[in-house]
Formats: C-alpha cells, sequence, structure tokens
C-alpha cells in the first residue's frame, strides 16, 4: 500500500514537470514538495518492515549525494556567474570567432567544442560554460533550444569514455568490468553520435550569425585572472581525484576560496561597491532545488525498490538489446542508482556488453530533459527550453544514441 502510495505521488510529480507551462508552477517547488512528501510517508509507514533507523540510513546516503552534488555545483556556478557578469566569457567569443559564421557550422562547433570540453572537465561546468556562450549570441529562441540540446547530448557523450567524465563510467570501472584501454574505444563512436545529431538539427538552418565587434570590451586582469584560477581549479580537480583519491568537491571549494581571496586583493584598491562574494546571488536558485527535489525522488524510488526492476530485463533479452533499454530508462531513472543495483545483481556480460553498458547509461540519460544533470541546468537556464519543447528533438537524439550504441558495439569488437 505504502509503495503504490509513493509511486503514485513520483508519478505526479513527473506529470506536474511536464505540464509546467500550462500551470506555471515552477518544476523545482513540485519536485520538492513531492520528494519530501516521499520520504516523510517513508518514515510514518516504512517500506517493507524497514526500521527507522535503516530509512534514516537511507536518506542519509541520499542526503549526503545531493548535498555533494549541490556544493559543487554552487561553486561552479558562482565562477560563471562572475565571469559572465563581467562580459568576460561573451568578449572571448567575439575574439576568437570570425565576424561571421553560418548557423550549421556553429552547430558542429558548438557540437565538438562541448564534447571536447566535457572530456577535459567535468559535465556540469561543460555544461555551463557551453551555454553561456552560446546564450552571449543572442538566438532564436527556437534555435537556441536545438544549440542546448545539442550540448545536452554532446557534454554527456564526451565523458562517457574516461573514468573522470562519468561517475558510471567510473563505478563500471571500479567493478573491474571494463579497462582504460576498453574505455577509450568509445571516444569514437561518441564523436560520430555527436556530429550526427549536429547534421540533423542543423537542416533548415541556413542563416549567417554576424558578431557585432562593438560589443567587444577591455578584458580586465583581475577577470583574466580569476579565469585563469577557474581553469585551474578543473584540471586540480581532475587531476587529483585520478592521482590522489581528493573528492572533487573539496578542489572545487578550495578554488572558489581561492577565487574570493585573489579577487578581494585585486580588488581592494579600487573603487567598487560590490564585494566578490556577492556573486552568489547570482546563482539560479531554482536549479539547486530541482537538484534537491528530483534526488530525492529517485532516492525514494530507490527505497520502494523500483530500481531493481529493471534488472529483470536481463532475464527476457540478451545483454545488447537490455543495455539499450535501460540506457533509454535512465532518461527517467538516476543512472547512479541503476548501474549500481545492476552490478549488485552481477549479471553475467561481456566485456563488449558492459562497454555498451557504459555507453548507454552514460548518454542515455539525453533522451529527456531531467535525465542528466547537464539537461536540468541546461532547463534552468535557458527559458524556452521546457520538457516539453526538448521532447520534440527526442526523435534526433535517438537516432544519435542509437548510431552511438551501434558504434559501442563494433568498437566492443576490438577488445
Amino acid at each position: 500500500m505504502v509503495t503504490t502510495i509513493i509511486l503514485t505521488l513520483i508519478a505526479i510529480a513527473f506529470v506536474l514537470i511536464v505540464i509546467e507551462d500550462i500551470i506555471h508552477v515552477n518544476k523545482a517547488k513540485t519536485t520538492l514538495f513531492f520528494g519530501t512528501l516521499c520520504w516523510i510517508i517513508a518514515f510514518i509507514s516504512p517500506i517493507h518492515g524497514q526500521s527507522p533507523e535503516n530509512v534514516q540510513h537511507e536518506l542519509n546516503h541520499n542526503i549526503l549525494e545531493i548535498a555533494t552534488l549541490w556544493l559543487f555545483l554552487m561553486a561552479t556556478m558562482t565562477f560563471v556567474a562572475y565571469l559572465n557578469s563581467k562580459g568576460f566569457i561573451q568578449n572571448i567569443v567575439h575574439r576568437v570567432m570570425p565576424s561571421q559564421i553560418t548557423e550549421r557550422k556553429l552547430m558542429f562547433l558548438v557540437g565538438i567544442a562541448a564534447f571536447v570540453f566535457s572530456s577535459i572537465s567535468d559535465n556540469i561546468t561543460a555544461t555551463l560554460i557551453s551555454l553561456a556562450v552560446v546564450m552571449s549570441l543572442k538566438l532564436d529562441p527556437k534555435k537556441l533550444i536545438k544549440y542546448a540540446t545539442l550540448i545536452i547530448f554532446s557534454v554527456n557523450s564526451g565523458g562517457v569514455s574516461l573514468i573522470t567524465g562519468d561517475v558510471t563510467t567510473l563505478m563500471i570501472f571500479l567493478a573491474d568490468k571494463v579497462t582504460i584501454p576498453d574505455l577509450l574505444l568509445l571516444v569514437a563512436p561518441a564523436i560520430v553520435s555527436v556530429i550526427v545529431l549536429a547534421t540533423l538539427l542543423s537542416f533548415g538552418m541556413n542563416e549567417t550569425i554576424v558578431f557585432e565587434k562593438e560589443q567587444t570590451r577591455r578584458i580586465e586582469k583581475t577577470d583574466v585572472t580569476i579565469a585563469c584560477i577557474f581553469a585551474l581549479t578543473v584540471f586540480s580537480t581532475l587531476f587529483l581525484s585520478v592521482e590522489y583519491q581528493v573528492p572533487p568537491l573539496l578542489t572545487m571549494l578550495f578554488g572558489l576560496s581561492l577565487m574570493f581571496l585573489v579577487a578581494q586583493f585585486l580588488m581592494r584598491k579600487k573603487d567598487v561597491n560590490r564585494k566578490i562574494i556577492d556573486y552568489i546571488r547570482e546563482i539560479e536558485y531554482d536549479t539547486l532545488l530541482f537538484f534537491v527535489g528530483i534526488l530525492l525522488v529517485v532516492g525514494a524510488l530507490k527505497e520502494v525498490g523500483f530500481l531493481v526492476k529493471f534488472t529483470q530485463l536481463y532475464d527476457y533479452l540478451k545483454p545488447e538489446y537490455a543495455n539499450y533499454i535501460v540506457g533509454i530508462m535512465s532518461a527517467a531513472v538516476d543512472n547512479v542508482p541503476l548501474t549500481a543495483a545492476l552490478l549488485k545483481a552481477d549479471i553475467t556480460m561481456s566485456t563488449q556488453q558492459w562497454l555498451m553498458f557504459t555507453y548507454a547509461t552514460g548518454v542515455g540519460g539525453s533522451m529527456l530533459i531531467i535525465g542528466s544533470a547537464a539537461g536540468i541546468i541546461a532547463m534552468n537556464k535557458v527559458k524556452a527550453l521546457t520538457f516539453v519543447s526538448y521532447l520534440r528533438m527526442f526523435f534526433y537524439l535517438l537516432i544519435a544514441y542509437s548510431v552511438g550504441y551501434v558504434g559501442a558495439y563494433y568498437a566492443g569488437m576490438m577488445i
């Protein structure tokens, strides 16, 4: 009975996300409401006869995951908020870009750039920077949706072949299912799938974008310094995580504190009315609250044992087909607990099949806007990008995902 109630509430939460434009109720409010309500019910009437201590343990684990992501996102968004407010990113775009470029060429440029950037940084940072670049171009809302869609898919594709690029990739690697050389085989099919999506989305986009050079302004030394600290923080996060197992959150918060201290020193002689720490207020807290709500909802799904049902697919389908379907399903359910459930079930698969699963869970979340961190960030940054408007791109995304998945199959044959 309790399981049915919680699943019904979760279903209502997802419906309200879909019809946000109709009811005009922010998705952060609805997901936070239903996410917390589900856990309250789980305490009042424990599922499967669990003790309150066990429910508390599961909630603590869920809260830790949320807090880690929340703080990491807050730190990254503060960096980006500062650089955006100073026009730094816009200036770089106008200095690097040619005086004019076709929309189609820009589509391929954005896709490949987002792919590469997510390969050398985390998905959150890659998404924020890529969106900031595209949004500085003042594009038509309908076209901006296409670019944002490509960024989401490219960012998720870029990190799938590196243990530092995607949490599920790291989980599968640590479980000794694949090796680093195996994972590198995913680079080719992943980049091909991005090019395929860029091609599909670029149909009908034949206009030329002209950059107004008068919009550029002098870049202050302070802004360059902050940008360098940001870049150094991103690379340090990856290096320290791989070499010394330093939690990425710790390094990112250290970089943020360094930004505050250095900026305070550089600005103390200037006549400024704003403190550097005030840029935290420019963060879209709707995004952060939506993260809290949606992860509480997913945590509740795990609590009622819903995620375990996904592993039953492998009793009826071959791994090649089951992996493909699970990848698409990961767009509605967080791929981290989904991967954990599959690893715990100890399903027997070959290295090739695990490689295909790695691609599926890493990229499959792109099918829905709520299926990945990149999608959630984009939905809150781009006003025109909603659950429904993104859903219109599903056919294009499915084609690109399928091409990449087939590519992962043939890449696995090289092992």
